[in-house]
């Protein structure tokens, strides 16, 4: 066995069914009294209930700033700080998917406050230290423990209404996650042993969702899988599939879990020459691989019924180069090394929504 380093990051998580429920008990545990709620237009009402039942446990609640948006815009954040220094809070509680949680850990990291996280999708963003905010059009990422929420609830009956559809991209963006984490220059036994859990946990229970919508062990199993896909997240260097995605969802636009779901297997078809031993690990995991993990992966998103090409999600052929130019300008960790010609028709294929096939150049 090879050497290796394991960091574990130090936050508390608490998983099941009614966990919200626990929300006064670790406010009090941490010695607080008036926390700010924050979410996203959309999820008012969800703040309203975390208001409810911190009141009915006698803890004051100083606000609620419903105006968190993607990309943690700088602005938003100042507005946010504001209402929190005006209110005399001493914590903020987020509750919602990943804009919420970055404006969470963005008032946090700048008042040096705890941030308890309720996340309702499976962004993962929860489980990392690191902050990714937008100021003047240019999107800025830095990393450092304070970011890391102080503590994560994850109860699936707060996901229970979240669509098949969201469940898909944000699942498969999960997965994204652990299968980069499986050949980081920082993996180790760990972490490995994460990602394989997390990956087949959502690739068992996503078609479940699809297809029963109001089952409830699937959506448990799914929840459990992005906790795992996210505590990989916080602790692997990420390579080719990330670049990518932030490479075409900064230049272009495009949505990020879509842009995940259809990168994912053109970028594993990429690494697959160079990574042998995991792409046959994946193949144990995918139902229906048949000894061949893009086959499982595919099979996967077609039962997800996903959308395949990012000229479906707006993107224009001309584009095509300007990514591929953007993408190999720096090198960055890899199991394979940047060839632009072959960086270029992988960006082709995922345009044009073929499938992906492990003969992108020669290694």
């Amino acid at each position: 066995m090879k050497a290796f380093e394991y960091n574990i990051l130090p936050n508390r998580v608490i998983f099941g069914s009614g966990s919200v429920k626990k929300l006064p008990a670790e406010i009090k545990r941490l010695n607080l009294f008036r926390p700010l709620i924050l979410c996203t237009p959309g999820k008012a009402n969800y703040a309203l209930r975390l208001s409810d039942i911190m009141q009915a446990a006698s803890i004051t609640v100083a606000g609620i700033f419903p105006h968190a948006i993607p990309h943690t815009p700088v602005r938003v954040t100042e507005e946010a700080t504001a209402v929190f220094e005006s209110v005399a809070a001493d914590c903020v509680v987020s509750i919602g998917g990943g804009s919420v949680v970055g404006l969470g850990k963005a008032v946090s990291i700048r008042t040096e406050i705890p941030h308890i996280s309720i996340p309702t999708t499976y962004s993962g963003s929860e489980m990392t230290p690191i902050l990714g905010e937008t100021h003047n059009g240019h999107k800025i990422t830095r990393s450092d423990p304070k970011i890391l929420p102080t503590v994560v609830l994850y109860d699936p009956d707060l996901t229970m209404t979240l669509p098949p559809a969201i469940c898909s991209t944000s699942g498969v963006n999960a997965i994204a996650h652990a299968i980069e984490a499986l050949y980081a220059k920082n993996g180790n036994p760990i972490t490995s042993m994460l990602a394989l859990e997390g990956i087949k946990a959502l690739a068992e229970a996503l078609p479940q969702i699809v297809q029963d919508p109001l089952s409830q062990p699937p959506r448990n199993r799914a929840l459990y899988g992005a906790w795992l896909c996210g505590t990989v997240l916080g602790s692997s260097s990420m390579g080719l599939h990330h670049k990518l995605c932030h490479v075409l969802g900064g230049s272009f636009a495009l949505p990020h879990a879509e842009t995940h779901a259809i990168v994912l297997p053109h970028a594993l078809s990429y690494n697959a020459p160079a990574i042998p031993e995991q792409m046959a690990k994946l193949a144990t995991i995918f139902p229906g691989s048949n000894g061949d993990a893009l086959n499982g992966l595919d099979l996967l998103l077609e039962q997800l019924q996903l959308p395949r090409g990012l000229k479906d999600l707006g993107m224009k052929d001309s584009d095509i180069d300007i990514a591929a130019e953007i993408a190999t300008g720096n090198e960055y960790p890899n199991p394979r090394a940047l060839e632009p010609e072959c960086i270029r028709e992988l960006i082709r294929r995922a345009w044009a929504g073929e499938s992906a096939k492990a003969n992108l150049c020669s290694t």
